[in-house]
């Protein structure tokens, strides 16, 4: 049964809210550009949809513009546009799209908290800052941090390069300067909420954490955050120019564009530019373009982790982190793949490892290292191992050699939909540390093992953000990841540290080249 994780969440929240007749007065913010009424829920104020850049629309393909100021007082009740995408049903869609939400415990009151910065998702292509997985009101609460979720221009608004056809110079990564001028409003408005604009952890999952990662290289973000977690999400190198080039003009011909006719995207309306996303792409050689940062030498001049961990912020603290059984979120989701054969593996193998390989070589070397493992059990484990996990190793392994370690996590906690059986899925980490387990499809409700694990993660983070160190009362000593010890975190039933988890299947992939996906 699918799970409503809008309505289960908006239930809670709305037995959590103080009944009407003590209702608090509704709190209203001052923010440079204006005013803004949130709403008070469980003692924490929220202000969602507030405005922090411009419409875009006017300016397709650029760099985004602060907003102007407004008078009065605007409500900030509501969840703002997202960027025009395929699917995300149920949300409202728009170029207008540059809004964030603030969750805090206080007001004006110069207390300094730190500010927990969370960039959503959903590759480079879709997404939004309002799910029910990050609803900021638990962690506000139990770490008396200010909790902020950001929306940006994704896909073709947000990564698509035209520097090469016209003139359009910011257009390959305008979604990054998106999240940079979000910085900047955290920079000068923080203090408003009670948060400290020097004290500004950005976190995110899967495509949040590849955001976080091109950031690291990005010398327009420098001194906007402090300290930085990526969740399953990595991005060692980004699109070369060429590559992206050829993307765009196999989106402008999905488009009935040619070559010469780039002008014509600053008109064309919004549904055509997103229906034209789901053309072939000329490089993956698979449905569904890819969107993502391009190595413009203007905004990024450098990759994130090629040849080596950006210098420009290896002071900063940082945490890299997956989940066991990452495919298992993925491909696992139609349940093919739990019934494999092994004549069904290599095959199922070539699309999912995301490198150039022998995918019979692969399942050849897991039987013999695995004689007991399932067809099921190789498949998940080599998919996860080559193409969810390389990259986390990789920059773990960049940032040990500069001297600027980061602290390693793995998720082995298992998710407890339908017996089990996807393990530690993508994803599984953001409702443990945002502690909206009845937000996620794969837990569904709270219950006192969930509530366990994710009170671990959640006072490691809190401790992180306030510190740059993860270390507290609710988990082992966790020390930094060195070579050639490659200490790791183990958040499960039994949190532990580990001195180089998945030893074999590291060295077995490190003889075989690594490709970002997408580049």
């Amino acid at each position: 049964m699918q799970i409503d994780r809008r309505a289960i969440l908006a239930a809670s929240l709305a037995a959590a809210a103080p009944a009407p007749a003590f209702a608090q007065a509704a709190p209203i913010a001052r923010t440079q550009h204006g005013r803004v009424r949130g709403a008070t829920i469980d003692g924490v104020h929220v202000f969602k949809g507030v405005r922090y850049g411009a419409d875009t629309a006017p300016r397709r393909f650029q760099a985004p513009l602060a907003p102007r100021r407004w008078s009065g007082v605007r409500d900030a009740l509501g969840y703002g546009a997202a960027c025009p995408q395929r699917g995300l049903a149920n949300e409202t869609q728009s170029e207008d799209c540059l809004f964030l939400n603030v969750w805090t415990r206080g007001l004006r009151d110069n207390a300094h908290r730190p500010v927990m910065f969370y960039i959503h998702g959903g590759a480079y292509s879709s997404g939004s800052g309002s799910d029910p997985l990050y609803d900021g009101v638990r962690l506000a609460q139990r770490g008396d941090v200010v909790v902020v979720t950001i929306n940006h221009r994704l896909n073709a608004f947000g990564y698509l390069s035209l520097a090469r056809l016209g003139d359009f110079p910011d257009s390959g990564n305008a979604g990054q300067l998106d999240i940079i001028l979000a910085l900047h409003w955290v920079q000068e408005n923080i203090a408003e909420f009670g948060g400290d604009p020097n004290c500004v952890m950005v976190f995110g999952q899967s495509g949040g954490g590849a955001k976080i990662a091109t950031m690291m290289a990005q010398p327009a973000a420098a001194g906007l955050f402090h300290r930085a977690a990526t969740m399953s999400g990595q991005q060692v190198t980004a699109s070369g120019p060429l590559n992206a080039e050829k993307r765009t003009l196999a989106y402008m011909e999905a488009l009935g564009l040619a070559r010469g006719d780039v002008e014509q995207l600053r008109t064309l309306p919004v549904q055509r530019l997103v229906s034209a996303q789901s053309a072939r792409d000329p490089i993956l050689d698979n449905s569904g373009l890819y969107f993502g940062p391009v190595l413009d030498f203007m905004h990024l001049q450098r990759h994130p982790f090629y040849p080596d961990a950006a210098p420009q912020s290896l002071h900063i603290p940082m945490i890299l982190g997956n989940t066991r059984d990452e495919t298992r979120g993925f491909t696992g989701q139609d349940r093919a793949p739990f019934s494999y054969t092994w004549e069904q593996v290599a095959p199922a193998l070539a699309t999912q490892m995301r490198i150039d390989t022998d995918p019979a070589h692969v399942v050849a070397a897991y039987r013999q290292r695995f004689p007991d493992w399932t067809p099921s059990e190789v498949y998940f484990a080599a998919s996860t191992a080559a193409r969810s996990w390389r990259g986390q190793v990789i920059e773990a392994e960049e940032r040990a050699r500069a001297g600027a370690p980061a602290y390693v996590y793995q998720l082995d906690w298992r998710s407890p939909r339908e017996g089990g059986i996807f393990r530690a899925p993508h994803t599984l980490d953001i409702p443990l540390v945002f502690a909206n387990l009845e937000a996620s499809s794969f837990i569904g409700e709270r219950t006192e093992a969930g509530e366990a694990m994710s009170a671990r993660m959640m006072e490691a983070f809190i401790a992180f953000a306030r510190t740059g160190d993860p270390n507290c009362a609710a988990i082992p000593r966790w020390t930094p990841h060195n070579l050639p010890t490659r200490e790791t975190m183990v958040f499960d039933t039994n949190t532990r540290m580990e001195n180089d988890p998945r030893q074999w299947e590291r060295e077995f992939f490190a003889a075989i080249p690594y490709v970002q996906p997408g580049t």
